[in-house]
């Protein structure tokens, strides 16, 4: 990584003022107007606001750039996140006009830090896919090959972090929705601990399984954007007290103790992500760690579960459009809202009993361990086609096949979790690995995290 190529390096510079906040946003500025054609990753770039947001951060003493932890960052935010003034669609034709009225908590703390919102990046419709597709935007692609996914539903951010339009982006992940474009495009995503950053944007305040997270170039600037979002707000009355400052990140223990598990005894695992995960542990193991094998507690049930808490979500927090927009809809949302429609109270406690029965089993697995370690995605990435896409479904041996195994960790919600590029495959694709951390220890994931960074630095497509 070169001296600047981190929102670290990049927000000491211009603090010290040895860099320019409006050449680097000129930079970022000019790298997204040649990716945007080719992979699609934004609705919109917001190039004069940028630029004098950037000059008027050049403008200020240097004494004053000190307190911003971000000084001049180029950042991109979520279409599923409101930017104040700004049009805010969510992927869907529905909201093709939308122009949001205020900040959420998140977008307020990153702009406080000296952060610039360069563009808006793609999700699909309401976030519900983990293939970046939406009526309104269409198909965001993987920087690595333009014929793949860039995963979802965060795939806007995770293609511009890739592609160096960004160096930071925010995304949200109710199932994966970060962690799985970071293991497609080969970056950095995090889904904190539930309630460490404020979830405000929501028709309800008590959802479970909602998490902001950044998508980055490399886990301290990850570290920062935590540590620059994160805390209680009233605005989410179910975030978490503060704690310190998550940056930087402590050094991981000497002799880690790891639980690990190839497919969480669940899913089908290509080889490809076989091969990757077993030489990223065994150079662990080399390097210190104390590695064990482990059964989980994790089933097929556990993800039809997350799916039918999914169908739910959806159908009560956007079943409304139905009656009068049914027809700018994805059909796929479609699909889900009438699911959810067919669930009763019910069979959503007995939901919620499984859940509970799956943390207490996986805290049982967790203890003796600093972590558990599997892959985020069980594929290198798919085609972005969604006709070109093989569908997921149970095997014939009982095992579920999909592209990602993401989800089990929104049911046990209080987990952080990372997703660390673990390399590339032998098609020249990357994948990840997820990092599992003990209840609310968002701190420890993040040593750890650094700690494999070392042994697998970030590589990023030729074209970025």
């Amino acid at each position: 990584m070169t001296e600047l190529n981190s929102a670290v390096a990049l927000a000491e510079a211009i603090r010290n003022g040895k860099a320019s906040a409006l050449e680097a946003v000129e930079a970022s500025l000019a790298r997204s107007t040649l990716a945007q054609p080719r992979i699609n990753c934004f609705t919109e770039i917001y190039a004069d606001e940028a630029r004098e947001q950037a000059a008027s951060i050049d403008a200020l003493p240097l004494a004053e750039r000190a307190a911003l932890a971000l000084c001049g960052v180029p950042v991109g935010i979520k279409d599923f996140t409101p930017i104040a003034g700004k049009l805010t669609t969510f992927g869907s034709k529905v909201f093709r006009d939308h122009v949001a009225e205020h900040d959420p908590v998140i977008v307020r703390r990153l702009k406080a830090a000296g952060a610039v919102i360069v563009g808006h990046t793609t999700t699909p419709e309401f976030a519900y896919s983990g293939n970046t597709q939406s009526p309104l935007w269409g198909i965001t692609r993987n920087p690595w090959n333009t014929e793949l996914s860039a995963g979802g539903s965060s795939g806007g951010s995770g293609a511009a972090v890739a592609a160096g339009c960004v160096m930071l982006a925010e995304g949200t992940d109710m199932g994966g929705s970060v962690r799985i474009p970071a293991s497609l495009c080969g970056v950095v995503g995090l889904k904190p601990s539930f309630g460490r950053i404020p979830m405000d944007i929501l028709r309800t305040q008590y959802d479970t399984l909602a998490h902001f997270g950044p998508l980055a170039r490399c886990v301290d600037d990850a570290a920062l954007f935590l540590a620059v979002s994160e805390g209680p707000d009233d605005a989410d009355a179910l975030s978490l007290p503060a704690l310190p400052p998550a940056f930087p990140v402590a050094s991981t223990p000497a002799r880690p103790r790891l639980a690990v598990s190839l497919d969480l005894d669940t899913h089908a695992i290509s080889d490809e992500v076989a091969d990757l995960f077993h030489r990223l542990i065994d150079d662990l193991a080399r390097s210190g760690a104390e590695i064990t094998w482990v059964k989980t507690p994790f089933s097929v049930q556990s993800v039809l579960d997350w799916e039918d808490l999914w169908a739910y979500c959806f159908a009560g927090d956007v079943g409304y459009l139905l009656e009068q927009h049914r027809g700018d809809l994805d059909p796929n949302v479609v699909a889900l809202i009438e699911a959810g429609r067919k669930l009763d109270a019910v069979k959503l406690r007995a939901i919620e009993h499984r859940r509970t029965a799956l943390w207490r089993a996986f805290a049982d697995v967790l203890k003796g361990y600093d972590a558990l370690l599997c892959p985020t995605t069980c594929t290198t990435a798919p085609f972005a086609d969604p006709a070109r896409r093989e569908r997921d479904e149970i095997l014939p041996d009982g095992r579920f096949k999909s592209v990602d195994m993401t989800g089990h960790f929104n049911l046990t919600s209080s987990c952080p979790v990372i997703s660390v590029p673990m390399g590339l495959g032998a098609s020249g694709m990357p994948a990840g690995v997820q990092i599992v951390g003990h209840r609310h220890d968002d701190r420890g994931v993040l040593a750890l995290a650094k700690w494999v960074e070392g042994l697998r630095p970030p590589a990023f497509p030729s074209a970025a």
